[in-house]
């Protein structure tokens, strides 16, 4: 641990959020001279108290003991470089447009990668009253199915959750082209053109 970045970086996050040192003390129970001495970098906060101070900055323990914020580069928000995130645990749908480190169940997730889908497993798309009508004949189990659907363009996504035991089926806003994505719990993200 570098006690002087650790310091450095509380301070920042201190005055980003207008607190002082009592008050920043206050909440962890301590002396506003042990905060003044982390942020001088002349010692660490004791791990015990890690978690909490975390939290107060909304910060993650990881970037508080690393002492930095690493903040990603402007992308514009386009959204064709969505990414998707499930919990394996929960099952809880996750997106970012540019790198995140996201986490749910206590676990940290790591982007899906998708794969261009093969001829037979395309979902079928139809034009109905200016709407994408997508259905596929993909096993809806709740052992095996297709958990979401969704429409990505450059500045628009669309996702439409799937069910198990539900048939596999919805309407779409018919959109300029761009990717249709869809994710089975089995087999994980796919995508084709649209």
């Amino acid at each position: 641990m570098n006690c002087e970045r650790i310091g450095q970086l509380i301070y920042e996050l201190r005055k980003e959020k207008k607190m002082t040192q009592k008050q920043v003390a206050d909440l962890l129970n301590i002396t506003d001279k042990t905060i003044s001495k982390w942020e001088r970098g002349l010692g660490c906060p004791d791990v015990s108290l890690l978690r909490e101070l975390a939290s107060i900055f909304g910060i993650s323990v990881d970037q508080l003991l690393v002492g930095e914020l690493k903040i990603n580069e402007q992308v514009g928000g386009n959204m064709r470089n969505v990414k998707f995130y499930i919990c394996p645990q929960c099952g809880n749908l996750m997106t970012a447009t540019a790198q995140a480190t996201l986490s749910c169940c206590g676990k940290t997730l790591e982007p899906l990668v998708p794969k261009k889908v093969e001829p037979e497993h395309k979902l079928m798309i139809e034009d109905a009253d200016g709407e994408l009508y997508v259905t596929s004949n993909h096993e809806m189990s709740k052992k095996h199915y297709i958990t979401f659907i969704a429409v990505v363009t450059g500045d628009t996504v669309t996702i439409t959750k799937q069910y198990p035991e539900w048939s596999m089926q919805c309407r779409l806003e018919k959109r300029k082209r761009g990717k249709l994505y869809f994710h089975c719990n089995e087999h994980g993200l796919f995508y084709q053109l649209i």
